[in-house]
């Protein structure tokens, strides 16, 4: 299959410093909008570590130089550029890409 965008929902779906979940083909991706601009993160939205698809409902954290969501199951913080939990750097989630576009959020699907 071939990757391509996929529109999953407008800009003002998502209100400022959270996140929503969408299908992108099987998965569930977690979509996260930071501040009140067009700054948006995709990560999967499985915690590996709750072992339930939950990261779309956590809260946005700054730790360092890096943006976060704190799982609201252990509070574990996923980072949303790499994907790399804080707390235990062995653990990792997808990251993927993800874009606006005429007002649409996509998803970079594969």
């Amino acid at each position: 299959m071939n990757d391509s965008w996929l529109a999953v929902c407008h800009l003002h779906d998502i209100a400022p410093n959270t996140g929503i979940c969408a299908k992108v083909h099987d998965k569930q991706v977690a979509i996260f909008r930071q501040g009140k601009g067009q700054d948006l993160y995709a990560i999967d939205n499985f915690d590996p570590i709750g072992k339930a698809n939950v990261l779309s409902r956590g809260l946005l954290a700054h730790i360092g130089d890096s943006i976060t969501v704190a799982s609201p199951l252990y509070k574990q913080h996923y980072c949303l550029q790499s994907g790399i939990c804080k707390e235990d750097e062995k653990v990792k989630i997808p990251v993927y890409k993800v874009r606006l576009n005429e007002g649409a959020v996509e998803v970079l699907a594969g």
